[in-house]
């Protein structure tokens, strides 16, 4: 792996990550397939249009179906997926959260109630590394707790003691699992993950430690779980310039296009959220005036694009009316074509912040794109 920062504006950075599955230009948002699939009926081809750099996908999931030994079988993520550029794996971190209850948290590791059929689910580091190793992602994301940004501080520096031991684990297993002949990819590269709800001063103590560890990557974790805009802005600032500069830099789980050009103007470079394609299977349609509802009754006559001017395959050729009505009809192609817009305006809007920062234009860029977005439409 090789990162290197190619442009600097204020704290926003514009670089390049060479990894085996091909070069990452960021920032970058990498949308979400839990399931090795985006949902909507979104194909590896569409993503392949619209502009994706990089996929992500769960381990806890994957592990629970198909399983991962079937991945494993079928060649790994990649040649499952029919995808050959980059992927990373969550580590099932997350669903330590998510799942609350559903699991108990040791120190060997989580113990889960399976979410579909209730099987007992055991996950320690040792066990996610195994899992993504036999997934064969790009990355993989070392397991940890993502404490609830309302939990006391006690607790807080407790989990975040013991993510740091998990973590250790966690890169101990990866180093042996890519010296193994028969790993798919045994050049998997490991982030860690900086935890500490708000709590600024263990947020940054743990950011100083797990820097001295030396791993491919660093990430902002515990964000956008019940904390206000203000809380997460002051968490990012506060933290990112405790993790090393010469790493790239991921928030998990964040956010909304204004959370992204916040975050990126604060030394952020990788993106992921659900809001794209979850929001787009509801019908509320990213534009550069702000969400739209395509639900409402105004639509049922608008001849129009989703977004004049936009480039993606559902502006291209079908109008809101059109969209509306298979919504309302529950036909699954008018979920698929929200899904793809909301997918490629995200990764065009990406795409404009590498080139504002080329061009060092940033600041200019994040105010006119803010301004547009207060229009607020359908808000």
């Amino acid at each position: 792996m090789k990162y290197t920062v190619l442009k600097q504006e204020g704290n926003a950075k514009r670089a390049m990550m060479e990894t085996v599955h091909g070069t990452i230009q960021t920032p970058v948002f990498m949308n979400v397939g839990t399931a090795a699939a985006i949902k909507g009926a979104v194909s590896t081809e569409d993503l392949e249009r619209i502009g994706t750099q990089v996929q992500l996908s769960n381990t806890y999931h994957l592990h629970v179906r198909p399983g991962d030994e079937v991945v494993k079988k079928m060649g790994g993520l990649h040649k499952f997926m029919s995808w050959d550029r980059p992927i990373l794996t969550d580590s099932g971190g997350f669903q330590v959260f998510s799942l609350s209850s559903l699991r108990k948290i040791k120190e060997e590791g989580v113990y889960f109630r399976s979410h579909v059929d209730g099987r007992k689910i055991f996950m320690g580091p040792e066990e996610s590394m195994r899992i993504q190793s036999n997934l064969a992602s790009t990355i993989a994301m070392a397991f940890d707790e993502c404490p609830s940004s309302k939990a006391e501080k006690e607790y807080v520096k407790a989990s975040v003691d013991r993510t740091t031991r998990w973590l250790i684990r966690c890169r101990d297993e990866m180093k042996r699992l890519n010296s193994l002949e028969d790993t798919i990819n045994r050049e998997q590269l490991l982030f860690g993950i900086n935890q500490g709800a708000v709590f600024e001063d263990i947020r940054i103590g743990h950011a100083k430690e797990i820097s001295e560890l030396e791993l491919d990557g660093y990430a902002i974790g515990g964000l956008a779980v019940g904390e206000s805009h203000e809380e997460m802005y002051e968490t990012i600032e506060a933290t990112v310039p405790y993790l090393p500069k010469d790493k790239p830099t991921y928030l998990m789980g964040v956010g909304t296009p204004a959370n992204i050009l916040e975050a990126v103007d604060r030394g952020v470079d990788f993106f992921d959220c659900v809001y794209p394609s979850r929001n787009g299977r509801h019908g509320h349609v990213y534009t550069n005036a702000g969400k739209l509802n395509l639900f409402n009754a105004k639509y049922e006559l608008d001849d129009s694009p989703i977004e004049e001017g936009c480039g993606c395959p559902t502006c291209k050729r079908y109008s809101r009316a059109y969209i509306r009505h298979l919504l309302k009809a529950k036909e699954m192609l008018g979920m698929r074509l929200c899904v793809m817009h909301n997918l490629y305006f995200y990764n065009k809007m990406m795409e404009e912040i590498r080139d504002a920062l080329d061009k060092r234009e940033f600041k200019e860029y994040k105010k006119n794109k803010l301004s547009g977005f207060t229009k607020g439409l359908d808000e």
